[in-house]
This record gives structure tokens, sequence and C-alpha cells, in this order.
């Protein structure tokens, strides 16, 4: 497996543990950060030791002119793009939609869908067929929020979510026929900075309870997931939400 990746939001968390993932089975990856700048290098420094180039880019996704420069900096230090994880996301604030700041809800949707549209966009441009590419395959960040509401808490997060799922599908049926694969991965409790507007580490035995694999997920098994979805195992897969999530 080899090929060109960028991973938004890379420097922590999923985003962190899929580019030193993609490394060890040889893509070579541009990792996009926002604001930390010395997660993100020592996470390219991490991947560079497997032999492939690895670059970090600073930029905000909700930006188009961010995106734009994330993408030509790729073009130019390390090629034609043949994958893409969107990655960067916010869950906003905790509050019940009674109370939800209009600027709050924004920003939650300008990254969460507005980015992930941007990205994809400029992947396509790349990756098509029709537009003298390769083909390739992305890989959009769900949740299983999208399914199950995240009421009292992140209603918005999750419907922003369930945005990714309709995105991903109707993507997916759009760029087919020019060698271009979308999927998504949701994943369910996973142990990442994500909890911690909500008292971190101490929600989850709530959640475990509600889990029929009794356990909370990690980083690295929904990297997992997304390379193999990146990769030519899953060459028949498309339009698809796949989770990672316990069974919950």
């Amino acid at each position: 497996m080899s090929g060109i990746l960028v991973v938004t939001g890379g420097s922590r968390g999923i985003g962190a543990a899929t580019v030193k993932l993609a490394a060890r089975r040889g893509y070579d990856v541009a990792i996009n950060y926002r604001a930390r700048r010395a997660a993100a290098e020592a996470v390219g420094a991490d991947a560079a030791r497997h032999g492939v180039r690895a670059i970090a880019v600073q930029g905000d996704v909700a930006r188009e002119g961010d995106v734009v420069r994330l993408f030509e900096r790729v073009d130019a230090e390390l090629g034609r793009l043949t994958a893409l994880v969107n990655n960067a996301g916010i869950v906003g604030p905790v509050a019940r939609v009674q109370d939800l700041d209009a600027g709050a809800l924004k920003a939650v949707l300008d990254l969460n869908v507005a980015g992930s549209f941007l990205c994809a966009r400029e992947a396509v441009r790349r990756m098509s067929t029709a537009n003298g590419g390769h083909g390739g395959a992305i890989v959009n960040l769900s949740s299983i929020a999208a399914r199950i509401g995240n009421p009292g808490v992140w209603v918005h997060y999750a419907a922003s979510k369930a945005a990714i799922d309709t995105f991903t599908l109707g993507l997916a049926r759009e760029v087919g026929g020019d060698g271009i694969r979308v999927n998504a991965v949701a994943p369910g409790l996973i142990d990442t900075e994500i909890h911690e507007p909500l008292g971190g580490s101490a929600r989850y035995p709530a959640i475990v309870e509600q889990t029929p694999l009794g356990r909370v997920g990690t980083a690295e098994e929904v990297a997992e997931a997304i390379l193999w979805l990146l990769s030519d195992a899953a060459s028949y897969v498309t339009g698809t939400v796949l989770e990672v999530g316990g069974g919950r």
C-alpha cells in the first residue's frame, strides 16, 4: 500500500493515529493542523522514521483559502494526491438547542461540514480520472452521534455528522465513475480529547455500560478502519458508513 495522503486535523487523536499507521504502510503524508504546530511536527517526525515523506501544513479547513493552500503545498512537495481523510472537526459547546449560540453553531457547521466539502473538492479535482488523475479514495469522519442525536449535550455536533453521512453517499455516487471511492468511519466512544468538555474519562463508565463490547475504543482501532477503507482491500466499497463503536 502506498500513495500520497492528506489527513486534516492530524496533530492528535484519531488524525495522528491515522498518519502514523499510514506511514507504516508506505504512504507519504501531509498533516494538516490549525494551531498545534509542535504536535503536528512530532507526528510528522514519527511518520518519517518509516522512510516516507511527511509535511506538516498549517491551515483552518473552514477557510477556503487555507484549504487551497494546503493542497497546493501537497502538489508542490509531495506530488499528485491519491487519498484524503477528512478528520478535522469540533464538537462545539455543551448545550441544549434552546441555549445554543448562533456563532457556536456556525463554527461547528463551517468546520465539520463545509471544511469536509472544501477538502473533498480539492481532492476530487486532483484524483478524478476525468481531470487527468489516477483515481483515489476519500474517508470522512462521521460519528455514531449522527444516529443517536446526543440530546442535551451536542445535538449540533450530531447534526453535522449526519450531514457527513449524506455527503459521503452523495459524493460516492457522483465520483464513482471517475475512479474515486468515498466512505466514512463513524466512531463511538473513543479515548481522545474530544470528551474533555464533559469531564474526560469520568464520563466513560456510563457509556461503556451501554456498549456491548464493554470497553472504550482507541484511536488506533479507528485508524485501522480508515486505512482499510483507503486500501485496495476495500476496492468494491463506496458510499458506506462503517461504524467503529463497540456495538453501541
